[in-house]
C-alpha cells in the first residue's frame, strides 16, 4: 500500500499552505517565473480570491494547489498532504477525492448527456452504476437542472453548462473548491447565480473556496480574503467583508 507523505499537525486547522513555492519554466533562454516564491496559509472553510492581472501568476498557482502541476521549488500542503512528495497516481486520487474544479470554459464532454458528465468522476472512483446516478441527480438538483440530466452540452445555455460543471464538480463531495474564472464566459446575470450558489456551497458545507478571477468587484461581493499577486509573487493578503457591499465602499 502506497503511503501518503503527510506534515506536522500544527496544519490541522489550514485546507492550504504554501512554503515559498515556485514554479519556473525555460523558454529558451529566458527564465519564466510563473510562481515566485510565495508563502501563504487558507483555512479550512475560507472563501479565497487570488486577483491579478493576466501574467500575474494566479492560475499558476490555481494548478499548483489543484496538483496539476509540481513546483520548482517549495511546497503546497492541501489537508496535510505535501503534494510535491505525491506520485502521479496519488495526485490523481487527490483530485479525484480532495479538489473539486471549475473552469471558465466549462469542459464538459460534447457526447455526453449531463447525467454521463456529472457522474464521470464517480467512475474514475469505481462507484457502482446505481450509487452513481443517484449522487449525479442530487448534484444537477442542487445546481437547479434536475430537468435537464438527459440534455447534451449543445443543448444548454452557457449558464446552464456552467452550473452543469459545478454539479461535477460537487460530485465526490470534496473539501476544496478551486475556481478559474468561472464567471468569464457568462453575463452578469448568469455570473451572479453562479458566484451565489459557490457561496452558498462555501457557507452551507463548509468547503474552501479558492477562486480566481481579474475581477475585483466580483472578489470584494463574495470573498472573505483577496490575495494580490502581480510577476508571480503575492503583493497584498487582506481580509474582506463580503457582506459590505462593493458600492457602498468609500
Amino acid at each position: 500500500m502506497t503511503t501518503v507523505p503527510t506534515v506536522s499537525s500544527t496544519a490541522a486547522t489550514l485546507a492550504i499552505r504554501s512554503e515559498n513555492v515556485c514554479r519556473h519554466y525555460r523558454m529558451g533562454e529566458t527564465v519564466i517565473r510563473a510562481v515566485d516564491g510565495i508563502s501563504l496559509e487558507v483555512p479550512t472553510g475560507e472563501f479565497v480570491a487570488l486577483l491579478g492581472t493576466s501574467g500575474s501568476g494566479k492560475s499558476s498557482m490555481l494548478n499548483l494547489i489543484a496538483g496539476l502541476d509540481r513546483p520548482t521549488s517549495g511546497s503546497v500542503i492541501v489537508e496535510d498532504r505535501d503534494l510535491a512528495k505525491l506520485s502521479r497516481e496519488e495526485l490523481a486520487k487527490y483530485r479525484l477525492h480532495v479538489v473539486g474544479m471549475v473552469f471558465q470554459s466549462f469542459n464538459l464532454i460534447p457526447s455526453m448527456t449531463l447525467m454521463e458528465n456529472v457522474d464521470l468522476p464517480l467512475r474514475f472512483a469505481e462507484v457502482d452504476r446505481g450509487q452513481r446516478e443517484s449522487m449525479a441527480r442530487e448534484a444537477l438538483e442542487r445546481v437547479g437542472l434536475r430537468a435537464r440530466v438527459n440534455h447534451r452540452p449543445s443543448e444548454l445555455s452557457g449558464g446552464e453548462q456552467q452550473r452543469a460543471a459545478l454539479a461535477r464538480a460537487l460530485i465526490n463531495r470534496p473539501k476544496l473548491l478551486l475556481a478559474d474564472e468561472p464567471t468569464g464566459n457568462l453575463d452578469s446575470h448568469t455570473g451572479t447565480e453562479i458566484m451565489n450558489m459557490l457561496r452558498d456551497f462555501n457557507r452551507e458545507l463548509g468547503m474552501t473556496v479558492v477562486m480566481v478571477t481579474h475581477e475585483r468587484t466580483l472578489a470584494e461581493r463574495y470573498a472573505q480574503r483577496m490575495i494580490f499577486l502581480a510577476d508571480g509573487k503575492l503583493v497584498d493578503d487582506r481580509p474582506n467583508d463580503p457582506g459590505f457591499q462593493a458600492e457602498d465602499r468609500p
